[in-house]
């Protein structure tokens, strides 16, 4: 009888043994599940601590531009100029850019034509206060480019119209080929800008002689561009040409402007290439007022005491010229050479001419050193900046004295 009854005794542990492991289970499950969420909040803890968000978020920004490169390529893309004049372009490539030029004439937008000033400076601008009150209130008429020396760090401040301008610069000697370059290196930036259509080289001596108003108007009126293109038999012009120049540029294309002594390489370079490219289109003369009276390799330089009302008239009405093929009495829009402490003078005694002469229609050519080039044809300036990037035109000129 005790050995039957062991069997039954034996099922009833077993039962209690299976109604004991679905509680562990639970437990255990619970202990995982509680301990998963206390390393939760554990990681949350330390993913704000240690700023592993910040991280993480900032990325994303990175790869926006990504995403969004592809809505910019519309014809904005193409018609905005550059925000920033800084770029790590060499003069080669620089040159090939500045060779992108619309072959239509015709824009399929609203366009305003802008002037581009290039300042050909060694470093600081003196004049820069007379500059500003000539620029003032005219933003979208114009642009600036400054080129001076690479270790000159220009300190405009940042409500200055002149204020970020700098472009990439090499440095450039009076009188040698360097000026040329420097003068071309401002060309291929201005170019860059699909507005600019008039092109205006000027220095930290040049002054303008007019407001802005007059400027632009007959900038913009104008039919020809204004440069010196003298073709000059005697010594100092012919006599200057080198045959091995041919056969891009044979002695009857040889030019010389106006303004400097003709043994100066800048003196022939772009005379010699408009006479090329369009000689009909040469007005073959400079507005720009300089005094060569007193002799020398270098024109007069005027600082505050010589700034009057009489010679300010001096320089509006001293001679008679041609604009747009007609006579006119109004030839000088700037002039220089004016030392850096003429600013304030100056800007009193223009303040008693403008009044009587803002009726005055003229154009305005500013050479302040050299020249003004006028965009009637893209074409011209882009068989120019051609023979740039393909140095096809170089002009062996004595730099002696």
């Amino acid at each position: 009888m005790e050995e039957g009854k062991d069997p039954p005794t034996t099922v009833i542990s077993r039962s209690n043994q299976s109604r004991a492991l679905p509680q562990r289970l639970i437990q255990l499950l619970a202990l995982f599940l509680l301990l998963c969420f206390a390393i939760s909040l554990f990681s949350i803890y330390m993913i704000r601590k240690t700023g592993v968000v910040t991280t993480v978020t900032s990325a994303i920004p990175m790869l926006q531009p990504c995403i969004q490169a592809q809505p910019q390529n519309n014809l904005d893309h193409w018609i905005t100029p550059p925000s920033n004049l800084v770029h790590t372009m060499s003069d080669k490539e620089l040159f090939w850019r500045a060779s992108f030029v619309p072959q239509l004439k015709k824009y399929p937008f609203a366009r305003v034509p802008k002037i581009a000033f290039m300042f050909l400076t060694k470093g600081p601008l003196p004049l820069a206060p007379l500059w500003e009150r000539f620029f003032k209130g005219h933003n979208s008429l114009y642009s600036i480019y400054i080129h001076s020396l690479p270790s000159f760090q220009a300190r405009f401040p940042s409500t200055s119209v002149f204020y970020q301008r700098q472009i990439p610069s090499q440095i450039a000697e009076w009188g040698r080929m360097s000026m040329c370059d420097a003068e071309r290196r401002l060309l291929a930036n201005a170019l860059l800008d699909i507005s600019n259509e008039y092109f205006i080289l000027v220095s930290e001596s040049c002054i303008p002689l007019y407001n802005f108003t007059i400027t632009y108007r007959y900038i913009t009126r104008s039919k020809y561009s204004f440069m010196g293109a003298f073709d000059d038999p005697g010594p100092f012009g012919r006599g200057r040409y080198n045959p091995n120049m041919l056969p891009e540029v044979n002695i009857s294309q040889w030019r010389k402007g106006s303004q400097w002594p003709a043994c100066y390489v800048d003196e022939h370079y772009f005379p010699t290439l408009l006479t090329i490219q369009a000689p009909k289109l040469l007005a073959n003369r400079s507005l720009t007022w300089v005094d060569w009276s007193r002799g020398g390799p270098h024109p007069a330089t005027f600082g505050a005491m010589d700034i009057t009302e009489e010679f300010m008239k001096k320089l509006h009405e001293g001679r008679e010229c041609v604009y747009n093929d007609k006579p006119s009495l109004m030839c000088y829009m700037f002039a220089r050479k004016f030392a850096p402490t003429t600013s304030p003078d100056f800007s009193s005694a223009l303040q008693l001419l403008t009044p009587a002469v803002a009726h005055v229609f003229t154009i305005v050519s500013d050479l302040c050193c050299h020249w003004l080039i006028m965009d009637n044809d893209k074409k011209i300036l882009l068989n120019i900046i051609r023979s740039i990037s393909e140095s096809t035109y170089t002009i062996p000129v004595s730099t002696t004295r």
